[in-house]
């Protein structure tokens, strides 16, 4: 069958336009046709009915027609002119709180985090794809901190706000303090207001107990009020050290915060990095021992500033806490009842050994098994100086088969740990020991432990302590209803000193509240730290 030839010659046709191709008509039989800008007036914009999808700038539909995602909006380097308090007046100080772990809610990612300041919830990013720009649009909720530059932006145009009426937030989100004011902590009585209007003192507020963390809170306590300690944390830059230093700053700062917007503090960004060094060895789910999680956190700190394991006092916790004592250990060749009685002064095997210390275990005496004679049981004291013996340098005690005794060398430490040991454990059950420790908070003297050595201290000075903070012990009893049997649970609270009054404060979690010093001692006594008193100028070495 021969090819049918064309009506026109293809080369007639080369000015002539094609015509419009053809699209699917889904607004029904009464939809207007799609208007052309020559068709229109210039009526319409781009040359579309309103409703129609969005087009380029230069006029032309993109790639997937009505399928292509609405453009963002254009960013901003600063605000409109006039508008440069815009959606400051949203922001919500009541929800705002920086303790917790610097997270986004969504990503879970610790990097480049932005804090919400209408809601409070952490997000990643602010550009056009990220988590705070998405919830930006959705919530409707426009200012963002970020919360490592404290640096407050509006999302989403993305433009930096430099309003001063923001200064309170960012001051809250990462205190920061001049050496004056430092010099200040001890000596002025401050009062400062929450947000609610509740007064509080700066360093003496309440710590939040998550779940089971107040071994961890009575520390942190304690340690805050040690001021050697306490002024290196507060004013130092720690962004080149490890997070746990970072967090343990961060805290401390928190802690004395005279412009909080609430009374107290969450240990919750800390607690976190505890968990995750410590391989879950201490968290906020389970409660662990004071002392223990002492040893681990000073330990932890000590290296995470710099410091040697080999070379003393080289970072702030050994120059704060760290001494010497003397060693005397001897082997124990047969039973004391077949003549083995040498004293360590007539043997010739003794061996002699200087070690360091953080911290000194006081051994309490047992207590009574049997009751009083009028049928009720007792409850044994001791006082602090006696259980003090076992440095004395002449009571032995039977360690593994070795006979020791210690002795404390010069200098001693500006601030002395001492740990009175309440819980024994075995295969079978764990025992709590009772005994009160009888202390007067001054005039501790420590000379009678101390190896003398004329060139360090006068032999006939005492050596005076005084007590800064003091870790107690309560068992609270609690009843099993299934068993019907009653158990002990542990609490702990922290006894600080306020120099700039005199007065004593208990710390338990959120509770805060006044303690006569003479009532110190009534509770059972776990840990305490007692800072060396500044002699005067001239008289010996002892100068703290």
């Amino acid at each position: 069958m021969a090819k049918r030839q064309a009506s026109e010659a293809l080369d007639e046709l080369a000015g002539v336009a094609s015509p419009a191709s053809k699209k699917s008509r889904t607004g029904g039989f009464d939809t207007p046709p799609v208007l052309t800008p020559d068709a229109d007036g210039g009526g319409r914009r781009n040359g579309r009915v309103d409703g129609d999808a969005e087009v380029d700038d230069d006029g032309h539909d993109g790639e997937f027609g009505h399928g292509r995602p609405p453009r963002a909006p254009i960013r901003q380097d600063a605000p409109t002119e006039g508008y440069a308090d815009l959606y400051l007046d949203t922001i919500d100080r009541n929800v705002l709180d920086f303790d917790f772990e610097k997270l986004c809610s969504v990503s879970l990612s610790n990097i480049n985090v932005y804090a919400c300041l209408v809601c409070g919830k952490y997000f990643q990013g602010r550009g056009p794809r990220s988590h705070a720009y998405f919830h930006a649009l959705e919530e409707d909720h426009h200012v963002f901190i970020n919360l490592e530059t404290q640096k407050v932006y509006v999302l989403p145009e993305g433009y930096e706000v430099k309003s001063k009426a923001l200064d309170d937030i960012k001051y809250v989100s990462d205190p920061r303090y001049a050496k004056k004011e430092v010099m200040e902590l001890d000596r002025a009585d401050r009062k400062s207001w929450a947000l609610g209007g509740k007064q509080y003192t700066p360093g003496f507020v309440g710590m939040n107990n998550i779940k089971e963390n107040d071994y961890l809170n009575v520390v942190v306590q304690a340690l805050s009020h040690v001021p050697p300690l306490r002024n290196y944390f507060l004013l130092d830059d720690f962004s080149r050290n490890t997070e746990l230093v970072k967090r343990c700053s961060i805290l401390f700062r928190k802690i004395w915060n005279p412009r909080a917007f609430k009374a107290h503090v969450s240990p919750h960004e800390l607690l976190q990095e505890i968990s995750l060094r410590s391989n879950k060895r201490f968290t906020l789910t389970a409660q662990s021992d004071p002392v223990d999680f002492l040893s681990w956190f000073l330990n932890n700190l000590h290296l995470g500033l710099g410091g040697s394991k080999t070379r003393p006092g080289s970072s702030m916790v050994q120059r704060t806490f760290q001494g010497k004592m003397k060693v005397e250990s001897q082997a124990i060749t047969a039973r004391a009842d077949a003549g083995d009685r040498l004293r360590f002064e007539e043997a010739a095997d003794v061996k002699v050994d200087v070690v360091r210390f953080l911290l000194l275990t006081l051994d309490l005496p047992s207590a009574p098994l049997f009751q009083d004679e009028l049928e009720k049981n007792i409850i044994p004291q001791v006082p602090l100086t006696t259980i003090l013996g076992k440095y004395d340098g002449q009571r032995a005690q039977e360690h593994h088969a070795q006979r020791k005794r210690y002795r404390l060398l010069h200098p001693l430490p500006p601030y002395l740990m001492l740990h009175a040991k309440r819980f024994s454990q075995n295969k079978f059950v764990s025992e709590r020991n009772p005994t009160i420790v009888i202390f007067d908070a001054r005039n501790l003297d420590m000379s009678p432990y101390v190896e003398p050595n004329p060139a360090e201290w006068p032999p006939s000075e005492p050596i005076w302590y005084d007590l800064v903070a003091n870790v107690v012990h309560e068992a609270v009893r609690t009843k099993d209803d299934v068993a019907d049997s009653s158990d002990e649970r542990k609490t702990w609270k922290a006894q600080v000193k306020d120099k700039a009054t005199g007065q004593w404060v208990v710390c338990q979690d959120l509770f805060v509240d006044k303690v006569q010093s003479e009532l110190l001692y009534l509770g059972e006594t776990y840990l305490q730290i007692w800072e060396r008193r500044r002699e005067p100028k001239g008289k010996g070495k002892g100068k703290a």
